[in-house]
């Protein structure tokens, strides 16, 4: 019996797959977790590209943008983010032609969803 327990203290196999049991799920939430974070960066860089494009289209281009409709329907257009509608408002503003825009992002993490506000304004002479 003593021998059985010694064979079974120096056996080795099955190691690797308990190392992997602990390293997996850290290494999954990491992976997971900077997917999400991409998705969320992309989102805000569209937001503000759509932004800087909609004031300067009503700065520039007065053919395409002549009223503020027209300007919220161009800025709506040049956004490419993920599949969530923002709210985007057109304003004359002091510095020139002002776009605002703001999206609830919901980002669903398993156990709880956070809702992020995220907003960008932009004015353009």
């Amino acid at each position: 019996m003593l021998n059985q327990i010694k064979s079974l203290y120096g056996d080795r196999q099955g190691t690797t797959a308990v190392e992997f049991a602990i390293v997996a799920p850290v290494f999954i939430a990491m992976l997971l977790g900077t997917l999400a974070l991409c998705v969320a960066l992309f989102l805000i860089g569209s937001l503000h590209f759509a932004v800087e494009d909609g004031a300067r289209c009503a700065s520039v281009k007065s053919t395409i943008c002549t009223d503020a409709a027209s300007t919220v329907a161009y800025t709506q257009t040049r956004y490419f983010g993920p599949n969530v509608s923002p709210n985007f408002v057109y304003a004359a503003a002091a510095c020139g032609n002002s776009v605002t825009g703001s999206i609830s992002y919901s980002m669903d993490v398993g156990f709880r969803t956070f809702v992020i506000p995220i907003s960008a304004t932009s004015c353009f002479p």
